[in-house]
């Protein structure tokens, strides 16, 4: 009797003698086994994510934001829209301010076909629950500048583009440091104010870093006074810093700095309150998106710079990579962290024209 043998040592009959003949098991099962190996080899070659493998034009994915009237997030919109473009993908921009329209939305995605959605949520707080709600609707999803947090702990299995925080705080620190140094003030009669929001982590960990950075540089931390915004906004920073100088009626010249830009100009509209000018007060931003009317002035303020980061890079990257995550099974790199560069009203202009942002 012949016999057939595979790989793995399976020893196969190809012909059985049956009443003098021969019936050729091998010649009645060879149509079957070549379907059974065909259908085998399309499904070992199946990508996992469903429409992994497709081309990118067939991809609609969605990018929210909680701030949609911000500067900040109109770059990340902008440059989002920019990367969906040059892909052929579809991409729908939507607002989502607080935890209901933030879930509403991910199911109207849903609803519209996208595959998924790049988000910075309105509160960290809220992870599970997107994330849930992502996975429910087969849906891919990447963070971006906000972590989500569960149980007050980052959800590190949740796709994250944002920025290195603390770095970006000490090169605010750096800068108010150098300026401060250039001008010879007097020691004695220099103090900070440091506008905090430590409800979200990204803001304490920035204010954190302006902190180390200045007490790192020699600057006296007894002069350091933290005041807490209850709002984040102009108003409520302003509020912050208006209430600090009350206290400190002592000071003759001061550093304002804070989480973004808004959280500076709060503070530097105080000061002016209080007759403080260019010469004598240094506030350093964070962002350099939400500043540019305050650097254009014609008569400069104690506004003296910002730490422009690259909310570019933030909406174009963090499309891209999910694109080509839904498109060819390509997973981004679980976190990817940005910095920063300082740039003032002497090269503010320069500066963003290099990064694409200039408009």
């Amino acid at each position: 009797m012949s016999v057939i043998s595979d790989k793995d040592g399976l020893r196969l009959p190809l012909e059985i003698p049956m009443n003098n003949s021969k019936f050729s098991v091998f010649g009645l099962l060879k149509p079957l086994l070549i379907s059974v190996i065909g259908l085998a080899a399309v499904v070992g070659c199946k990508k996992e994510g469903g429409a992994a493998g497709a081309n990118a034009s067939s991809v609609t994915i969605g990018y929210l934001v909680k701030q949609p009237d911000e500067p900040w997030f109109q770059t990340e919109w902008q440059f989002a829209q920019k990367a969906a473009d040059e892909k052929g993908a579809k991409l729908i921009k939507l607002a989502v301010p607080d935890g209901e329209k933030t879930l509403a939305a991910i199911d109207n995605l849903a609803a519209s076909g996208a595959q998924g959605f790049v988000i910075c949520t309105p509160d960290v707080r809220l992870g599970p629950a997107i994330a849930a709600k992502a996975a429910a609707n087969n849906m891919k999803l990447i963070t971006v500048d906000d972590q989500f947090l569960s149980d007050g702990k980052v959800m590190a299995d949740v796709h994250h583009l944002g920025v290195a925080a603390r770095e970006v705080g000490h090169v605010s620190g750096q800068a108010l440091s150098d300026e401060m140094k250039k001008r010879n003030w007097p020691a004695d009669q220099v103090a900070a104010a440091i506008v905090t929001f430590k409800e979200l982590d990204t803001a304490r960990e920035r204010t954190e870093g302006i902190v180390e950075k200045l007490t790192e540089l020699g600057f006296p931390k007894t002069k350091i006074y933290e005041t807490a915004q209850k709002t984040t906004d102009i108003p409520g920073s302003f509020d912050a810093v208006n209430f600090l100088l009350t206290q400190h009626p002592e000071v003759k010249y001061w550093l304002v700095a804070g989480m973004n830009d808004t959280a500076t100009l709060g503070g530097v509209r105080a000061l002016e309150g209080r007759g403080f000018t260019d010469k004598t007060a240094i506030g350093i931003g964070i962002n350099g998106t939400d500043c540019l009317d305050e650097l254009k002035k014609t008569n400069p303020t104690p506004f003296f710079g910002s730490i422009l980061m690259e909310a570019n890079v933030h909406g174009h990257d963090t499309t891209v990579a999910l694109i080509d995550w839904i498109s060819k099974g390509t997973e981004p790199a679980k976190e990817r962290f940005t910095g920063g560069v300082l740039i003032t009203r002497a090269d503010f202009e320069q500066k963003l024209k290099d990064h694409g942002m200039w408009r």
